[in-house]
């Protein structure tokens, strides 16, 4: 399906087959496989009424008037990409995705809820990964129920690419590799993650953009997601971030972690089109390159 028309709370789509009007007996379940909706949320829509075909269109109610469930903060958000259906987001170093807490400010959904509301948008705040408080980068957001269904699904089965680049320490042998070590808790600090054989499967792969004398720039795509799991994988290969004070890097030249989502790869949930999303390299980022490359 590639063409959609959106009217106020209800999207259009061109009806599949012209015979299926007006509905027949069967033509709901037979067009919840033809469509790109998810089947049971297209299902629940009509059991409500929800959906209507007229004009050989097919109307459904994707877009009803919903409340963030998070309180809104005024901040000047870096859109990277937006449509109906999804949000993408720069976010900044310092700031976590979500509250880890009750009553906790300062967060990227915060941000997100007063953008929705300041641009007329009734929309539910709804991450579909998440990055690090000190790592910066692109964030994908469902704006309805029905991108959320089918971009959680993707995220579970691999198919939303994440390309990353980070500042490592040290010379690296290899100059590509693939880092496959399961990922669990730390047992003696709270928060941090160790390679553990008892701990979840864990997939990174790597590749040195350029190697400088005391570190390299490192390009990486992660094949699961794993808490920590870049900082945790390339320290144990021996290479820390830059800044990654909790996993063995040095804060000498940096004040966090040395990591950026600098790619967001996706099918898009209705018009099955590949989007491709770059978020650009951040002010401080480029400061510290600079800075190793003189070294």
């Amino acid at each position: 399906m590639t063409e959609w028309k959106r009217s106020g709370e209800w999207l259009e789509l061109p009806v599949p087959n012209p015979l299926w009007k007006p509905l027949k007996p069967g033509a709901i379940e037979e067009l919840a496989v033809m469509l790109p909706v998810p089947r049971k949320y297209f299902l629940r829509l009509a059991s409500q009424g929800l959906i209507r075909i007229q004009d050989n269109k097919i109307r459904l109610h994707a877009f009803p008037e919903e409340k963030a469930a998070f309180r809104q903060e005024s901040y000047d958000l870096g859109i990277l990409y937006e449509d109906d259906f999804c949000l993408v987001v720069n976010k900044p170093a310092g700031m976590s995705v979500h509250p880890a807490e009750a009553g906790q400010s300062g967060t990227l959904a915060s941000a997100v809820a007063y953008y929705f509301e300041s641009t007329g948008q009734a929309c539910g705040v709804r991450h579909i990964h998440r990055l690090d408080q000190d790592t910066t980068g692109a964030v994908l957001y469902a704006k309805n129920e029905w991108a959320h269904v089918l971009l959680d699904e993707a995220m579970r089965d691999k198919r939303i690419d994440r390309r990353y680049v980070a500042l490592a320490e040290g010379v690296f042998r290899k100059k590509q590799g693939s880092i496959d070590e399961p990922i669990g808790k730390d047992r003696y600090i709270s928060g941090k993650r160790r390679v553990s054989p008892s701990g979840d499967q864990a997939v990174t792969h790597y590749r040195v953009i350029e190697q400088m004398k005391k570190a390299a720039f490192v390009e990486l795509e992660l094949e699961t997601g794993r808490t920590h799991q870049i900082r945790v994988h390339l320290s144990h290969l021996g290479h820390p971030l830059v800044g990654d004070s909790l996993y063995g890097g040095s804060s000498r030249l940096f004040h966090r972690q040395a990591l950026h989502g600098e790619r967001l790869l996706f099918d898009h949930p209705v018009t099955q089109k590949q989007v491709i999303v770059h978020a650009p390299l951040p002010q401080d980022f480029k400061l510290l390159l600079e800075e190793v490359s003189a070294l």
